[in-house]
């Protein structure tokens, strides 16, 4: 039986993606800010909820798989960034997000360890983005799914919207049940 809500949930309550690149230098500040405050926003949106909250659904995930895929994605986002500014044009290794968020971490840890790792984590990259130069933002990999170049700039812009979006998702399921209301 499905839940409420899971089925008739936006695909996109944060908006589509929409790819910058190049980015200017106020456009590369504003998402390294975005960089750095994405685990307050994360957290501030799973703030008070418990279980079965975070055991509800949005769409194919639960609260808790959303959490853990924020880490996983951008733990990868981290690395391939490190790829592209030692490396020539690197082919980046993609990962099975959906096998991912099936593992026993994803989906039975605790919550706080997810939010504490996602902080860490997320403030290592915001230092590593400030240190770097303008060119840098130019460098690149290569995801080999469509053998697309990537920018580190519109990395950077593609990572500050997919943490929106998932937590746009949990802020959805929130006003959608009146969770903390």
């Amino acid at each position: 039986m499905s839940q409420p809500g899971a089925c008739d949930a936006p695909k996109s309550p944060a908006g589509e993606y929409v790819a910058i690149a190049p980015m200017s230098e106020r456009q590369r500040s504003e998402g390294i800010a975005a960089i750095a405050d994405a685990p307050s926003r994360l957290r501030h949106a799973v703030a008070m909820l418990g279980p079965t909250e975070l055991a509800t659904r949005y769409r194919n995930w639960t609260v808790r798989q959303i959490a853990a895929h924020l880490l996983d994605s951008h733990t990868n986002a981290f690395i391939r960034f490190k790829l592209a500014l030692t490396e020539e044009a690197p082919t980046i290794k993609p990962y099975e997000e959906d096998r991912w968020v099936r593992l026993s971490d994803s989906e039975a840890c605790d919550l706080e360890l997810l939010l504490d790792s996602f902080e860490l984590l997320h403030r290592r990259w915001t230092h590593l983005l400030a240190s770097l130069a303008p060119p840098d933002f130019a460098r690149c990999y290569i995801h080999p799914a469509n053998a697309a170049t990537v920018r580190l700039d519109e990395a950077l812009g593609m990572y500050v919207w997919h943490g929106r979006h998932h937590t746009a998702q949990i802020e959805w399921l929130r006003n959608r049940h009146r969770w903390g209301k």
